[in-house]
């Protein structure tokens, strides 16, 4: 690349960079809300909160980055033809294909950069998000022990804690009605959550036992240790459940038959592997549309709103129908061709009106129109 096209290059990365940047934020801002249950419910810390929001930018950006090429593309673009800068880069030789190479070449990179996330990053992303928010809601402390409140895991089995610093549980009361002969309330100073033997417990120390036998009589035990099972307050974690949106390429296009759930998801699975594989194709149309509304015309000086506001809708309309196509392969997967042909047809009839353009202009620089040729 020239001097100019570096120019073009990087004024179009920059903004591609800034709107991407910008439009992830705000989706992150919007999915951080939906996930505020594990401060809010759960209890857990703001590092594992933010951990979780982060886990889903890979997801986030592989979405916004075709319609990020494309405003930045129409911007940059625009902004350079009102201020000159592509006129006089034109005067000075340089041909409108010259001129969108430098786009092609970003909308490329952005492609291959689009397809690496949605083969490797976006899945291991996807999967440790899960995994984190699986553990976070099956934690034992954070969904049982909540201070100052009474919780109740089993039928007459009630746990109540005043507070909890660094893991230790400051007065401690439970009381457990489920043997009607052998009601007994447990009361302690501290307490910590332990695994005895693989099964949770809670070791209280300095604490009494009150227990009321049938016939009514009361026995006061003192204990300065005692070990209360806390089985019947245990959720089980079980499997993480993935959806497709988690698996990698490969358990997308070729998955465990001998499931009972992957095996009813094929179709999606299939549908999912092949969308993934055709939104960088999405990302190079969109660079085209731009580039087509600003420089596959002739030049205006009163700019170029009319073919932008026909680009957008374009570029709008195309989304539309890759993801109506992405949700009908679901139920037809003859339809995951479409898939392809779809951006493929648009890309190559957006390049040969270019190079149609393009050719066009050359002829009317050589004085071709008309039969006048110059001497």
């Amino acid at each position: 690349m020239n001097s100019v096209q570096k120019y073009l290059f990087f004024a179009v990365m920059r903004t591609t960079v800034l709107i991407v940047g910008g439009l992830a934020l705000l989706a992150l801002l919007a999915q951080g809300l939906s996930q505020t249950d594990l401060l809010v419910e759960n209890r857990q810390s703001a590092m594992t909160y933010f951990f979780v929001v982060i886990l889903g930018a890979p997801q986030v950006m592989a979405l916004l980055l075709p319609l990020a090429v494309f405003i930045a593309t129409i911007w940059a673009l625009n902004r350079l033809h009102r201020d000159s800068e592509i006129v006089v880069a034109q005067a000075a030789g340089m041909t409108k294909w010259q001129t969108a190479s430098p786009v092609l070449r970003l909308a490329v990179l952005a492609a291959i950069f689009q397809l690496g996330v949605n083969m490797w990053v976006q899945p291991s992303a996807q999967r440790e998000m899960r995994e984190t928010i699986t553990e976070a809601r099956a934690d034992l402390i954070t969904s049982l022990v909540k201070p100052g409140a009474f919780t109740s895991a089993a039928d007459r089995l009630t746990i109540f804690t005043r507070d909890i610093s660094g893991g230790v549980l400051q007065g401690i009361y439970i009381s457990d009605q489920r043997d009607p002969n052998a009601e007994s309330d447990y009361l302690a100073l501290r307490g910590t959550v332990v695994e005895v033997d693989g099964a949770p417990a809670i070791i209280m120390d300095d604490g009494q036992i009150h227990q009321t036998d049938q016939n009514g009589a009361l026995s006061i035990l003192t204990f300065d240790q005692y070990q209360f099972d806390l089985t019947p307050f245990t959720k089980e974690r079980g499997d993480v459940v993935l959806k497709a949106s988690d698996r990698f390429l490969w358990e997308l296009f070729y998955p465990d038959m001998s499931n009972y759930l992957q095996r009813q998801d094929a179709d999606r699975y299939l549908a999912e592997g092949h969308a993934r594989l055709t939104m960088p194709l999405i990302t190079l149309v969109m660079a085209m549309i731009a580039i087509s509304a600003v420089l596959g015309g002739d030049f205006s000086r009163r700019g170029y709103s009319r073919r932008i506001t026909i680009a957008v809708a374009g570029a709008v309309l195309l989304l539309v129908v890759q993801l109506s196509l992405q949700a009908a392969s679901v139920d037809e997967p003859a339809l995951n061709t479409a898939q392809y042909l779809v951006p493929t047809l648009v890309f190559l009839v957006l390049l040969f009106r270019f190079l149609r353009v393009r050719r066009r202009g050359l002829k009317l620089r050589r004085g071709e129109i008309g039969g006048a040729v110059p001497a």
